[in-house]
């Protein structure tokens, strides 16, 4: 079942409201989407991939739970926040949205791409509807 994104906005509000704000020198979002240019030409470059007209997406709940402690537990970070969609998407659907918080920006983009690496390397599946 698709779900809706919640408001980036609403989540930049929300973390420099906590406690751990005033840490924070830097916060970083990546809101991945549903593209129509398949994995395997983009990463290979198999220039005979057809076209994407969307995606099956799931997501394992422990393993994602796992990888959030991790990116929490990184130097200098104090706010990590995660969604996930589920389903079959359409092409321009959103797959996940993660804002990163803290304290220097060498340190925020290193914990971003961890943890996004580590959420499409370790805990989904992305099947590519053609």
């Amino acid at each position: 079942m698709k779900l809706q994104m919640p408001s980036l906005d609403q989540w930049l509000r929300e973390a420099k409201a906590e406690k751990d704000a005033p840490l924070c020198g830097m916060y970083l979002a990546h809101n991945g989407t549903v593209r129509q240019t398949a994995r395997a030409l983009v990463r290979n470059r198999a220039e005979d991939t057809a076209p994407v007209s969307g995606m099956h997406f799931a997501w394992d709940r422990d393993k994602v739970a796992r990888a959030l402690e991790e990116a929490r537990a990184l130097p200098g970070i104090y706010h990590v926040r995660l969604w996930l969609n589920e389903g079959d998407l359409a092409l321009g659907d959103d797959i996940m949205l993660v804002l990163v918080g803290g304290d220097i920006r060498p340190r925020v983009i290193d914990a971003l791409q961890f943890l996004v690496g580590k959420i499409k390397n370790e805990c989904v599946v992305e099947q590519e509807i053609y």
